[in-house]
């Protein structure tokens, strides 16, 4: 009865258009912030990581929301399609797969995305889950690696957060240590992104 609550709710709550959101990712020295606004032809993901070391690193959605055990309770990409791992323009990969962000000298990465694959709305939706930033680089793919098919073979698991809604311009992070989701403005935006992270947790 519970669960069927709680569908009920999220069922609900997805009937607002959902335009931006945001992740915080902190884990040691690394934190960053990372923006999601809905257009109409698809997501544009736009933020900046400090402290990561400098190279490539596997970005991705992952399918829950869910940030312990060093990042391994997120589980495995959001992939609903149940397609093997590939490149973002690739016509065969997850709906999570975004590719690599490049972390400079400095050990800053300027993530600046645009996907027609993921959404802030409907069955694509990225709401509620998390977002990984990986040790090593994604093959995309197209590697001989064992994993290459299911993770692109990109290691660790270095920080991590969950996707929240983004109401009325807020797009701050909380001060503090740890990976902390969201901070949003407006009970109803607050109670959707908590259920929803709650329903996507519930194994039936």
């Amino acid at each position: 009865m519970f669960k069927l609550f709680v569908l009920a709710l999220c069922a609900t709550a997805t009937l607002a258009t959902v335009e931006k959101a945001i992740v915080c990712l902190k884990s040691g020295d690394i934190d960053g912030k990372i923006t999601f606004t809905q257009t109409a032809e698809g997501v544009q993901v736009e933020g900046v990581i400090n402290g990561l070391p400098k190279g490539k690193h596997g970005f991705h959605i992952h399918e829950k929301g869910a940030l312990g055990d060093s990042c391994k309770d997120a589980g495995g990409h959001f992939n609903p399609d149940k397609k093997d791992h590939g490149a973002p323009e690739d016509a065969v990969r997850h709906v999570g797969d975004l590719g690599n962000i490049i972390a400079d000298d400095k050990k800053v990465a300027h993530v600046n995305i645009s996907d027609k694959i993921i959404s802030l709305n409907g069955e694509h939706s990225i709401i509620g889950r998390a977002v990984v930033v990986h040790e090593g680089e994604d093959d995309l793919g197209k590697g001989n690696f064992n994993d290459s098919k299911t993770t692109g073979h990109a290691g660790a698991r270095l920080v991590c957060g969950v996707i929240g809604i983004a109401s009325d311009g807020t797009e701050t992070c909380p001060e503090g240590p740890g990976n902390i989701a969201i901070s949003t403005t407006g009970n109803y935006f607050l109670l959707f992104t908590g259920l929803y992270t709650l329903f996507l947790n519930l194994r039936f």
